[in-house]
């Protein structure tokens, strides 16, 4: 089909699974979603999944849609089905030290190849939520607004999202005091209040501008390194692959 795949960012379409049953028709399965949770936080890990669904819709996951549109309950049954459904799924782990190191989008774009990567059985097409990720090893495409646009993005953005929020609930009883497991991270009033009274704990971006403010004034709380392997979950906060 002339040109075919796409070169361009694809933006919405009708159906969670109109572009990659495209794609498989195409002969260019199976379709992998790569997705994260986390880029906006100043505390906690940047999360990513990738996730091959089985080309034809299962009816167990018909309640697919972008995490962040599905009520925390939703997301939490969907997980195990997703877990035990999908051909393929790996979910990544950067902690907030790393992002620190390289900063948050070339973050996000390591963590996409390594969810990519580190997939049992290679895809033949992936497709990554809102930007191009360079350095993936197989025809890709970004697509706007991915998890709200295909089946497979979606399911990766709820391994991500799920993941991530059971770190941040364990982060809570761990590092008491900052409300962790109440706003995940983010810049809260009660998160920045936090902040204020206690420091920065050593889950928190350093890099941040409100982190990095409370550092320059010397108010960084002695609170103890937090080990990432540490946290039992399931996934585990460290590379974590399932596939069938």
């Amino acid at each position: 089909m002339a040109g075919w795949p796409p070169r361009t960012m694809i933006r919405r379409c009708g159906g969670l699974r109109t572009l990659e049953s495209a794609l498989i028709r195409g002969g260019l399965g199976p379709v992998a979603g790569v997705d994260e949770a986390g880029r906006g936080p100043c505390a906690g890990p940047l999360v990513v999944a990738a996730c091959v669904l089985a080309p034809r819709p299962q009816t167990a996951l018909a309640g697919l849609d972008d995490s962040k549109k599905l009520t925390e309950r939703a997301r939490e049954e969907l997980f195990p089905v997703i877990k035990r459904l999908a051909l393929d799924w790996h979910v990544v782990v950067i902690p907030a030290w790393e992002v620190d190191a390289i900063g948050i989008h070339v973050a996000n774009l390591e963590g996409m190849r390594r969810a990519v990567a580190g997939l049992a059985h290679r895809p033949g097409y992936v497709l990554t939520d809102g930007f191009r990720v360079p350095g993936i090893p197989v025809p890709s495409l970004p697509v706007i607004g991915g998890d709200a646009t295909a089946a497979c993005i979606a399911a990766a953005s709820i391994l991500a999202k799920v993941t991530r929020d059971r770190m941040m609930i364990e982060l809570d009883q761990k590092l008491p005091g900052y409300g962790f497991a109440l706003h995940k991270g983010y810049n809260t009033p009660t998160h920045t209040a936090a902040l204020a009274q206690l420091g920065p704990s050593s889950e928190h971006r350093m890099s941040w501008r409100n982190v990095a403010g409370l550092v320059r004034g010397s108010r960084v709380s002695m609170v103890a390194t937090v080990d990432a392997t540490e946290l039992e979950l399931d996934p585990v906060a460290a590379d974590v692959s399932g596939a069938t």
